[in-house]
């Protein structure tokens, strides 16, 4: 197996850096609260921040994007011009976040080959999206990779290693390790640390990985042909974003050699799925300018809903009413996905609003509106990511959120995409 994950040329801002307003939180992050990417703007002043060289996707449609866009490609250039970065040839960095909660998530930076990874729905590719990726999303992401000459990852993959075989064992190592960074984040980021791991480590590693992809015992403990090695955590559009860059470089340079071109790759962080950190959290569903008798009605014949218990059920909150009820004509792995598939083809055909909601007293407020209908989901286990993916492909959108905002990844390290 040609694995998709290896050392790479890490960036690393040099001691003359304020590492403190260097790293801001994921671009992806606070999409509707101007306000926190007004503080940070306060925090970073005048100082070398990736906030320079990120556009936080609140501003993403705003009128003065292509300025933007073309001063975050040459804020890049200068900062490679005037040297502010330490190179780290060939390596990969074991991370340990302390959240906000006070708990640890213990990580591995190195690379993914984007030639190992396919985002399409039914995917069998070693790396694969866990979420339907929005196409709609990915061009104007892309303008900001093609003429960038630095990329910046918050791009968190997920192995499946019960046993805690590949990162969990740095931790004892750290302490021979060349520290590379280890401050407080901003804006209730937690604590940060970096390790530098030696080429025999980095060896280790990928050999722990080839063993957790191991075809034969894969293919036994999932019942599958094709092997999946890493599901995305987070930064599913980010990735894809560079996939697609590196898809383009290829169709418009049909006799230039991609094999060993930067572009071909992305950093990325991996992170075990068994990691006490990690808490998987439903996100529920409100409808509201329906027919909720109509909806209600069609939904209890399709998914076959009664109070007879089965392996998937719900709550539904209607007309002051809140009721669990229990499918038994699922078509998913999981019960967000078979009511998933229900509301999408209802609403095709239907009148009818969907949102996304955090928080079960949200979804019950919002359900007292006239012709809403509100549904509480279950929390997925995380037992359940891999076998899920595998069977159905990339789950429904919005299908689970993997920790709070705040605790997503900082941008600290970068590299050379040119």
């Amino acid at each position: 197996m040609n694995n998709a994950f290896r050392p790479a040329d890490i960036l690393i801002p040099n001691k003359n850096v304020n590492i403190n307003n260097w790293a801001v939180i994921a671009c992806d992050q606070y999409t509707s609260e101007a306000e926190y990417w007004q503080q940070t703007e306060k925090i970073v002043e005048n100082d070398l921040s990736t906030l320079n060289l990120i556009l936080p996707e609140i501003f993403l449609e705003n009128d003065n994007v292509a300025d933007r866009i073309k001063n975050i490609h040459n804020n890049m250039d200068k900062y490679l011009a005037d040297g502010i970065f330490d190179e780290y040839k060939n390596s990969m960095i074991y991370i340990e976040r302390i959240q906000s909660n006070g708990i640890l998530r213990a990580g591995i930076l190195g690379m993914i080959d984007l030639e190992e990874y396919d985002f399409s729905k039914g995917s069998t590719s070693q790396v694969r999206a866990t979420e339907a990726t929005v196409i709609e999303r990915i061009p104007p992401r892309v303008k900001i990779r093609d003429g960038a000459s630095l990329e910046l990852p918050h791009i968190m993959i997920l192995i499946d290693d019960e046993n805690k075989t590949v990162i969990e064992p740095l931790e004892n190592d750290k302490n021979k390790m060349q520290k590379l960074y280890d401050f407080e984040l901003m804006q209730n980021g937690g604590k940060i640390s970096g390790y530098l791991i030696d080429n025999d480590k980095c060896s280790d590693i990928i050999s722990k990985l080839d063993i957790l992809g191991d075809a034969e015992g894969f293919r036994k403990k999932y019942n599958c042909s094709d092997i999946l090695l890493y599901a995305m955590g987070d930064g599913n559009h980010s990735l894809a974003t560079a996939k697609e860059f590196y898809e383009q470089l290829k169709k418009n340079n049909p006799d230039k050699d991609f094999s060993n071109h930067p572009a071909r790759y992305a950093l990325a962080e991996i992170v075990n799925l068994h990691s006490p950190a990690l808490d998987f959290e439903a996100i529920h569903r409100i409808i509201t300018d329906a027919d909720t008798d109509k909806l209600f009605s069609e939904m209890t014949n399709t998914l076959g809903l009664s109070e007879t218990p089965s392996e998937q059920s719900f709550t539904y909150i209607l007309n002051g009413i809140e009721k669990t009820l229990y499918i038994h004509n699922k078509n998913s792995n999981l019960t967000v996905g078979s009511l998933q598939n229900f509301l999408d083809k209802y609403l095709s055909e239907n009148k009818g609003k969907i949102d996304y909601i955090h928080g079960t007293d949200t979804v019950r407020n919002l359900a007292k509106q006239k012709n809403s209908i509100g549904f509480i989901l279950p929390d997925m286990a995380k037992s359940e990511l891999f076998p899920t993916v595998i069977k159905d492909g990339a789950l429904p959108r919005k299908t689970f959120s993997m920790g709070h905002a705040e605790d997503k990844r900082y941008y600290i390290e970068c590299r050379k995409i040119k």
